[in-house]
């Protein structure tokens, strides 16, 4: 009994002073403890471990290596030639890329058969391994497409997407060069290679076709007289009137519509 007694006396002098509680809260009550509300008597303010608290400060900040040579810190060094920059995310000249894709100083192109070469080039033409994104020449100019009507011009003469790298005109070579990069996301092929005279030689045959085709297109004495040029039906169409779909009721409130930088621009090559 008097042990009984003992036990019970301690638990009620810890209650009293604090250092238990019912449903498991002892440390919550104590005016010392990390966790209550609000230190009731100073005591967190005298705990003499706070000062050797080891995690009071990271030891380890002062010996960042990275710290001070973070990249994207304020001091960014690619910020300037950021060509999503300003305004116009899809403008800006990158003068890294005009200058790895402008033939170099004593270039002189691999010489071979033409014939040779520009089967070469009709393999590496539709080559998805050429690329890093699986991605081939052939993607963008599946049977002649996406050629802009410059195509049919001598080089060098002025392309849109080599203006958009800062160059006012490309020759042929170069203009396979930028491709390598954009959209086929590799560097550009060795100068001398055989594989970048293969492709300008089966882009050279490229673009005789297209002269032909656009020669044929303007001369075709049946073009004005195709009976399907026009649709017989459009007018007659009891439906065109009513489509509720005819017009978007949305795009005059679209806030993006008119700040869309790309909006004007067209991807063509060559």
């Amino acid at each position: 009994m008097k042990k009984t007694m003992t036990r019970h006396a301690l638990a009620s002098a810890m209650l009293a002073s604090g250092l238990m509680a019912v449903g498991g809260a002892a440390y919550a009550a104590s005016p010392c403890s990390p966790c209550g509300a609000r230190d009731r008597k100073g005591y967190s303010a005298s705990n003499p471990c706070s000062a050797k608290n080891p995690c009071t400060a990271n030891p380890c900040a002062a010996k960042n290596p990275c710290a001070a040579t973070n990249p994207c810190a304020a001091k960014n060094p690619c910020a300037a030639k950021n060509p999503c920059a300003a305004s116009n995310p899809c403008a800006g000249a990158n003068p890294s890329k005009a200058k790895a894709i402008t033939r170099p100083a004593g270039y002189t192109p691999y010489r071979g058969s033409h014939k040779d070469l520009a089967a070469m080039g009709e393999k590496l033409f539709n080559d998805t391994s050429l690329s890093s994104n699986g991605m081939s020449c052939n993607s963008c100019h599946v049977n002649g497409a996406s050629y802009a009507p410059t195509f049919k011009e001598d080089y060098p003469h002025r392309v849109a997407m080599a203006a958009d790298a800062g160059l006012k005109t490309i020759h042929l070579d170069e203009m396979v060069q930028l491709c390598m990069m954009t959209p086929m996301a590799i560097q550009p092929l060795d100068w001398k290679s055989k594989e970048l005279a293969a492709l300008v030689a089966y882009t050279t045959d490229q673009q005789t076709r297209y002269r032909a085709t656009m020669a044929s297109a303007g001369s075709n004495p049946c073009a004005a007289k195709n009976p399907c040029a026009a649709n017989p039906c459009a007018a007659k169409n009891p439906c065109a009137g009513k489509n509720p779909c005819a017009a978007n009721p949305c795009a005059a409130k679209n806030p993006c519509a008119g700040k869309n930088p790309c909006k004007a621009k067209k991807s063509t090559y060559y």
